[in-house]
């Protein structure tokens, strides 16, 4: 059976300011880029390496390079959920494989998976945690978008909440805490949260600590990222979370992140979608996610410096329709990046 041409490449993506979250700060997305080729079409993907489940670049590429001689011309999505476990790796080599055989058979993948229309989405957009001041600042700068996600620690929650609330009071808040609170002080705040705009609880506890959620009411939804990463977690989490965060580069890819989006629905999850911090091309496969969420979170190219060539076109906080070019799509060629690493393979040049 006739192996697939494969090359793994890391690349660095400068963001344009510094971003903070509760368990730590980055300048830069370290991203691996993953390409695919059958020897006439060549497909691709980026996958962000995540620290919290002890991934690094290193790890990642290293856990590509050994099943790279396992893959051939039959090698499918569901094979990969048989050679890899959930993370990064496998989502680069998963949303590279779709890519390919989107262009194999001249059908966008978005026709593949059963999305005839794609629409546009409202995306959130990220607020770095910072001193009230400046979060106030920069929530007064995105007052006119309808979605803001805020990130926080256990410090100063309600000042910084009541000043943001009040910067962009028309705006629905997403609060993601990151596992930094305890369940004392998210029923402390709970209350005055509510009467924010705050529409969704990202993870406020510790995920060892989930069970501490039973029985507990919630009055504003909330949502297990950390917590969860595939179709399997879903039962653990029922009856403590009210919603899940699909993240491709938790699920291990697309085909993973489809079916736990079918098992979220048909078990009453509120459905987000977010990512790590990369450029369009790890938001692009997540798009399709996004047209079945009731929370979009794919703002990462926006906290970039510069993004990819036919990246995504962001209007006031609408994420708008995936170009062809970029991936997924019968493509016309355009894509220079993807046509140099294409020409490197054949030639049997290094990336």
């Amino acid at each position: 059976m006739s192996q697939l041409n494969c090359t793994i490449t890391k690349q660095q993506w400068r963001l344009a300011k510094e971003f903070r979250i509760s368990r730590g700060v980055k300048n830069q997305a370290d991203v691996v880029v993953v390409t695919l080729s059958d020897g006439q079409h060549t497909g691709w993907a980026e996958a962000v390496p995540y620290a919290r489940y002890d991934e690094t670049v290193e790890s990642v590429m290293s856990q590509i390079s050994q099943i790279m001689p396992q893959l051939t011309h039959t090698t499918t999505g569901q094979d990969l959920l048989a050679l890899l476990p959930p993370g990064a790796a496998r989502n680069a080599l998963d949303c590279a494989l779709w890519d390919l055989t989107a262009k194999q058979h001249q059908l966008p993948v978005a026709q593949l998976v059963n999305i005839t229309t794609p629409i546009p989405q409202v995306t959130a957009q990220t607020l770095s945690l910072d001193t009230v001041d400046k979060m106030a600042s920069e929530a007064a700068s995105l007052s006119e978008r309808p979605l803001i996600k805020v990130k926080l620690d256990r410090e100063l929650v309600l000042e910084r909440m009541c000043a943001i609330a009040l910067a962009a009071p028309d705006s629905r808040f997403i609060i993601d805490a990151n596992e930094a609170w305890d369940i004392d002080l998210l029923k402390q705040l709970l209350p005055r949260l509510k009467q924010l705009n705050v529409a969704l609880i990202e993870q406020p506890l510790p995920s060892a600590d989930d069970h501490q959620l039973a029985e507990f009411k919630s009055e504003i939804p909330l949502c297990a990222d950390e917590s969860c990463h595939t179709s399997d977690d879903l039962p653990r989490l029922a009856g403590l979370y009210q919603a899940i965060n699909i993240k491709l580069d938790k699920t291990g890819g697309l085909t993973e992140a489809l079916r736990l989006l079918t098992a979220a629905q048909q078990q009453g999850f509120i459905v987000m979608t977010g990512c790590m911090v990369g450029t369009s091309l790890a938001m692009a496969p997540a798009f399709l996610i996004a047209q079945s969420a009731s929370f979009v979170d794919l703002d990462g190219p926006l906290l970039l410096a510069t993004d990819r060539d036919h990246a995504f076109n962001f209007e006031q906080g609408d994420m708008q329709l995936l170009s062809s070019e970029l991936w997924g799509g019968a493509s016309n060629g355009n894509n220079q990046e993807l046509k140099k690493i294409a020409m490197a393979m054949d030639n049997n040049i290094p990336v």
